[in-house]
């Protein structure tokens, strides 16, 4: 059957893709959940300045223009900080995670219609190939980036990926018309 090895791939990557959520939860969620506590404490700060009308709570005299300024600078900083843990989830949350799940059912779906048509064999591990190599060059080459391989951002910047990946699914809309086994 020419669609196996495309099942076998899709479940076997998305093992790999769909093992990013708990290495999220892990190793990312408690740095980004620090990040957002101190953001609300120095927030919370402020706010409570801008409601006694800058007055300082501890001397209850009004704070001055440098007081005040350094106060939006932590604000500032905090925002910024909370940005900066959650930008490693978003990235992979919206990359490798996301693209690599949906690309894995794709190809678990593509071997089996692919064992449905009936088509020459030289065509169907054409397609096959074209969606697990597209697999690999899109959602597989975010995963590696992600990680820090910087030679990943060169091939997954070429586009070469997702570009398989739609020719494969124009392809195997003209070969299910084509060659789709009547019962």
């Amino acid at each position: 059957m020419e669609g196996k090895k495309n099942i076998v791939f899709g479940f076997l990557f998305l093992v790999m893709t769909a093992s990013l959520g708990p290495y999220m939860v892990v190793n990312l969620l408690p740095d980004a959940a620090k990040a957002s506590a101190a953001k609300q404490q120095v927030l919370s700060s402020l706010q409570l300045a801008v409601n006694s009308d800058f007055e300082n709570q501890e001397t209850l005299e009004t704070m001055t223009a440098e007081e005040i300024a350094k106060a939006n600078s932590f604000a500032i900083m905090a925002i910024n900080t909370n940005l900066n843990a959650r930008s490693p989830i978003d990235t992979i949350k919206g990359g490798p995670h996301a693209h690599g799940n949906l690309e894995s059912i794709l190809n678990i779906a593509v071997g089996l219609v692919l064992g449905l048509l009936t088509l020459p064999a030289l065509f169907k591990q054409l397609l096959s190939w074209i969606f697990i190599i597209g697999t690999i060059a899109h959602s597989g080459m975010a995963f590696f980036a992600v990680f820090g391989f910087a030679w990943a951002n060169t091939i997954l910047g070429t586009g070469i990926g997702a570009i398989m990946i739609l020719l494969g699914l124009l392809l195997m809309g003209i070969a299910t018309v084509v060659g789709y086994k009547k019962s």
